[in-house]
């Protein structure tokens, strides 16, 4: 599949040929899904925590003699149904990180490819550099390309001058082609890839 390449400042510069392999497969939202769950869960931190019985500090002695008070027996006021005990069966830190196999995750990118292609949010920008780091500039160059909320992906190093000046753009991120991510493709509303972007990107899913 052949698309249009722009420059930044919103003029044609040719043509590239998309891989069908990597731009052109047919959606499947269950694959896609399932490796943001699996982004989701393993960028949770899991650090909430509570005290169980054996951490609270209170006394660990027999609150009253076991028999002749008329009242329940209990043992240590630190059991979760007084008030100060530990809680019972309450949070601890933990991973809430699961395997996916490397093959569907690879799948998955490809098929978030293919929709931001498929939807027409995919743009083809021929180099991803900057003269000097001037946020109002490239503001307005997002403006002529249309881009509002947009995931900017380079090659295997971005445009120093670049990042800094697309940094105080609210809804950008820009990103090495190392960096690119089914989650993020998905949470902003345009993909913009540099040619050296798309080269790479075939290249690994050869």
């Amino acid at each position: 599949m052949d698309l249009t390449v722009k420059t930044l400042e919103g003029k044609d510069a040719g043509t590239i040929s998309l891989s069908d392999a990597v731009f052109g497969l047919e959606p499947r939202e269950d694959i896609i899904a399932r490796v943001v769950r699996w982004q989701l869960a393993k960028k949770q931190q899991g650090t909430h925590k509570t005290k169980g019985r054996a951490e609270v500090s209170r006394t660990g002695s027999k609150m009253y003699k076991q028999k002749g008070t008329g009242r329940a027996r209990h043992h240590s006021a630190r059991a979760p149904q007084f008030r100060g005990g530990g809680k019972a069966h309450g949070p601890v830190v933990r991973s809430h990180a699961f395997d996916l196999p490397k093959k569907v995750r690879a799948l998955g990118l490809r098929h978030a490819l293919s929709a931001k292609l498929r939807a027409e949010s995919l743009i083809i920008v021929d180099d991803l550099a900057a003269a000097e780091a001037k946020t109002k500039l490239l503001a307005g160059n997002f403006e002529t390309l249309g881009l509002t909320n947009a995931l900017i992906i380079g090659g295997a190093e971005v445009d120093t001058n670049f990042a800094l000046a697309a940094k105080n753009i609210p809804n950008v991120d820009v990103l090495p082609v190392q960096g690119i991510n089914v989650y993020d493709i998905l949470r902003r509303g345009t993909l913009v890839l540099s040619k050296a972007a798309v080269e790479a990107l075939e290249e690994r899913f050869k």
